[in-house]
């Protein structure tokens, strides 16, 4: 089966952070916290999703302020830090959505990705995934995760659900003003 087919009914995406959101590489500052470089792209991405009635959620083994920090500027609904059983934390926002799981994608790149993406409607991999990541996507992106791979893989989602062209119209019809002088 086509993997359009299965991103027309996508209603959830839910994003691994370190390695998909983020390049994968943990700095550590001098007080010990964990640094994280996000794509403004991938921000823009998940903005668009919310735009068109996708919602988003996070769900990551470490726990971080900064992740924290970046999904409530984004405005993602739910955030499941410390995950050490992603499928718990799958089932619970199945449950409180009321979704199925072919309602769900999910975008990983390592192993501990795969019980996951072994459940979901489309599982979904970053360029960089593992070898066993991209054996289980549905989809591949062609941007490596931290590099605008969410962006990729929510505009594939959208466009297979025929929203992509409505959302730019919505920001090429922006009232137009003009400078009186």
């Amino acid at each position: 089966m086509n993997s359009d087919l299965y991103a027309q009914d996508i209603k959830l995406i839910i994003f691994d952070v370190d390695g998909v959101l983020t390049e994968g590489h943990i700095i550590f500052g001098q007080d010990g916290e964990a640094l994280k470089a996000f794509h403004c792209q991938d921000g823009m991405g998940i903005s668009l999703a919310h735009k068109a009635g996708l919602k988003t959620a996070i769900i990551t083994g470490r726990e971080s302020q900064i992740v924290h920090r970046r999904a409530t500027e984004l405005k993602i609904g739910d955030i499941h830090q410390g995950a050490s059983d992603k499928v718990i934390a799958l089932r619970e926002l199945m449950q409180k959505h009321s979704l199925t799981l072919e309602q769900i994608a999910y975008v990983g790149d390592d192993i501990n990705d795969l019980p996951v993406m072994a459940q979901v409607g489309l599982p979904c991999a970053v360029a960089n995934a593992v070898p066993e990541v991209k054996a289980q996507a549905k989809y591949i992106s062609l941007r490596q995760g931290g590099n605008g791979a969410v962006r990729d893989i929510i505009e594939y989602i959208l466009k297979a659900q025929n929203a992509w062209d409505t959302i730019i119209a919505e920001y090429m019809n922006v009232e137009r003003f003009t400078i009186s002088q």
